[in-house]
């Protein structure tokens, strides 16, 4: 009983959740939906000129890298109506209005590559912006924008309550911009912006074409009766096999987009997780596929790290990691290219490292300098008292001062002992020892001098031989040196 009834309340869920997604009742009349379709495929009179105004606009916000002026030309764009168009007229397989769809978009996108082109050509701003630069590598996230507005695009033409969701799309998918981006390519000569931008352009459109298909199929929309059959299946014929080529290829750039995003997303990670070194930090890091092979550059700034080792090491977390065969850069320090540090974020980050860099240096100078002038001043000292030492002790022949670091062997407890080292061969008295190790006190401004007396084997200074024939002196066998007195 409790099964039944479980069964029941499940049947009347399901049937009330299928309420909220039937969009049946909200669908205008084929014909005043294909009337609105025909009706923006259509590039003449003003859809023309607002597709001149957008093809200007958009390239003005490009250039001066304003995203409101390019929101602006996505609005104002009308690109969209031949793309949507084209893929209702494959569902209901209307080869009239495919033919003006493909040859009004056609026009356009030779119009808006001419037209930027031309912008480009006699702007004053001539360098390329950081929103030129993003549309030139599209990724798969690009694919998925490109279905769910196409998706999204057609319903809103189908339905009664259409909203404002056109303008929406418009925005989302972002057709006019890569135009523009591809005419600043040909107007630069420089085919990674022209190649690039195309085919971002080309994923976007196929994608909504293809999303605007799929989607009039579902809606059950009736399909144009031709009175010759033979034509119609050649045409039919010509058409499918276009599209399947068109969405195969797609689909093949698709797999090859998604495959990227994950490779790059991985090396990302492994870059943020493994290359960690205490004095060492990655100052940027590049993950991109060239020709078929994996790359990923990396900048180190701090401490460096030896060279030979740290790409061995390296190597062999990619090879753990699933990313075996990469071909692993790794910069240090000022070997860095001024490309390299081209985007803002990167100079700003480089800027501030450096600076922390520069105060590491700075403490250990100082450090470095407070030893060296301690050092200094123990060896200046031990020159200037050896003359006072020998007239208030004459027993002492040779002094030596020391400042030593002693630690323990079974602990890293560290202690700094000023030690005075005296050659005393006759020897010294307890009261003349203490006598000395005060005066030596007084004279250094230290306290605690540990005094060690005659220590042996320690390398004092041998006293001078005396000089062969000089007065008063005698030679090996004691005899005075002959001509002298």
């Amino acid at each position: 009983m409790k099964a039944a009834s479980f069964k029941e309340w499940l049947g009347r869920f399901g049937n009330e959740l299928k309420t909220y997604f039937n969009v049946i009742n909200d669908l205008e009349p084929q014909d005043d939906a294909e009337l609105s379709v025909r009706s923006g495929v259509s590039f003449k009179g003003s859809q023309l000129l607002m597709l001149i105004f957008a093809i200007f606009i958009a390239s003005l916000g490009l250039n001066t890298n304003s995203i409101p002026v390019i929101i602006g030309a996505m609005l104002i764009s009308p690109l969209m109506g031949p793309i949507i168009g084209m893929g209702v007229a494959i569902a209901i397989e209307d080869y009239t209005l495919l033919r003006t769809g493909l040859k009004n978009i056609s026009m356009a996108v030779l119009g808006s590559l001419l037209a930027s082109a031309l912008y480009f050509l006699i702007s004053p701003q001539y360098e390329g912006s950081s929103q030129l630069l993003a549309r030139t590598s599209p990724s798969i996230y690009d694919v998925f924008v490109g279905l769910f507005g196409g998706a999204a695009g057609i319903l809103s033409i189908a339905c009664k309550n259409k909203g404002q969701v056109m303008p929406g799309v418009a925005i989302a998918t972002s057709l006019m911009p890569p135009l523009c981006t591809a005419g600043y390519g040909l107007a630069t000569w420089q085919m990674q912006f022209f190649l690039g931008a195309l085919y971002l352009f080309f994923i976007n459109m196929i994608f909504i074409l293809f999303a605007s298909w799929i989607g009039v199929k579902l809606m059950g929309y009736k399909k144009v009766v031709y009175q010759d059959a033979p034509r119609y299946r050649r045409i039919q014929y010509i058409v499918y096999s276009l599209v399947a080529v068109t969405v195969g290829v797609s689909v093949w750039l698709t797999v090859g987009m998604l495959r990227k995003s994950i490779f790059i997303s991985k090396a990302t990670e492994f870059v943020e997780q493994q290359m960690v070194f205490p004095n060492t930090q990655v100052l940027n890091h590049k993950e991109y596929v060239e020709n078929g092979k994996q790359h990923i550059n990396v900048t180190l700034i701090g401490e460096a790290l030896p060279k030979d080792s740290l790409q061995l090491a390296m190597m062999n977390k990619l090879d753990s990691v699933g990313l075996g065969g990469t071909v692993l850069n790794i910069t240090q320090g000022f070997s860095m290219s001024p490309a390299e540090m081209a985007d803002d974020k990167d100079f700003d980050q480089f800027y501030k490292m450096m600076q922390q860099q520069l105060a590491y240096k700075e403490n250990q100078l100082d450090s470095l300098k407070s030893i060296i002038t301690l050092h200094n001043e123990f060896s200046e000292q031990s020159v200037k008292l050896a003359p006072e030492i020998k007239v208030l002790f004459p027993a002492v022949r040779d002094i030596a001062l020391s400042q030593m670091v002693a630690s323990s062997v079974g602990s890293s407890v560290v202690d700094t002992v000023n030690m005075v080292f005296v050659n005393a061969p006759a020897g010294l008295g307890a009261s003349q020892r203490e006598k000395l190790r005060n005066y030596t006190e007084v004279r250094l401004g230290k306290k605690n001098i540990h005094l060690v007396m005659n220590p042996s084997d320690f390398p004092w200074p041998k006293p001078e031989a005396p000089k062969a024939g000089a007065k008063g002196e005698d030679d090996d066998a004691g005899r005075p040196v002959k001509g002298k007195k």
